[in-house]
């Protein structure tokens, strides 16, 4: 788990990574949370769609019911959803491979709302792993 290690002592910066680690999700959540970071999972081997991203991504992180209304979760939401998240977060979305393949357009606009918070001036680091397979994800680098 290096590359993890390095983002959880802040000697990597958070950011949106490409990630190979073969570790157990437990395992992963366990030194997430030992390192005094929030975990959140999703699991996108079972739901490949802009809608079902939308809403594990809402599960994940506990956003409010707030997130929801109006007609369901959208990019919108989710963008100000993230920027209430102040504590230092990994995300882990396990199965991207398939959004990226069947909607490419909503893939890369996921991409680009995370990278938003990672990059927003806010109290609380936000990283971003994406693992398993997919086609390569322009300006993704490898935390490995």
């Amino acid at each position: 788990m290096s590359g993890l290690a390095a983002v959880l002592a802040k000697r990597t910066p958070p950011g949106i990574y490409r990630w190979h680690g073969a570790f157990g999700i437990s395992e992963v959540q366990h030194t997430v949370e030992h390192a005094g970071w929030r975990f959140a999972y999703v699991d996108g081997w079972h739901g490949g769609t802009k809608e079902e991203l939308l809403a594990a991504v809402g599960e994940a992180l506990a956003f409010p019911e707030s997130y929801r209304e109006g007609g369901g979760a959208n990019f919108d939401a989710m963008a100000d959803s993230l920027l209430d998240i102040h504590d230092d977060t990994i995300l882990l979305w396990d199965g991207w491979g398939p959004l990226a393949r069947t909607d490419p357009q909503a893939f890369s606009v996921a991409l680009s709302v995370l990278g938003t918070r990672v990059n927003a001036e806010r109290e609380g680091a936000f990283a971003v792993l994406l693992r398993g397979d997919g086609p390569e994800p322009a300006g993704v680098p490898s935390l490995d």
